[in-house]
């Protein structure tokens, strides 16, 4: 698997763990990870897109 694959599976968790509730603190990959980017992305895409 390539890293624009691992990417969007990162941003797509960090959507569905906003979604859920879950605090931005769950994010599973270190600190230095573009991952780490990629699902915290994903997470405000999901908290922007749930404000009224």
């Amino acid at each position: 698997m390539g890293f624009r694959e691992d990417a969007v599976r990162a941003y797509q968790a960090g959507y569905g763990a906003a979604r859920a509730g879950r605090p931005p603190t769950d994010c599973p990959h270190p600190g230095d990870s573009a991952l780490r980017l990629a699902w915290a992305r994903g997470y405000c895409a999901a908290e922007h897109k749930a404000k009224p």
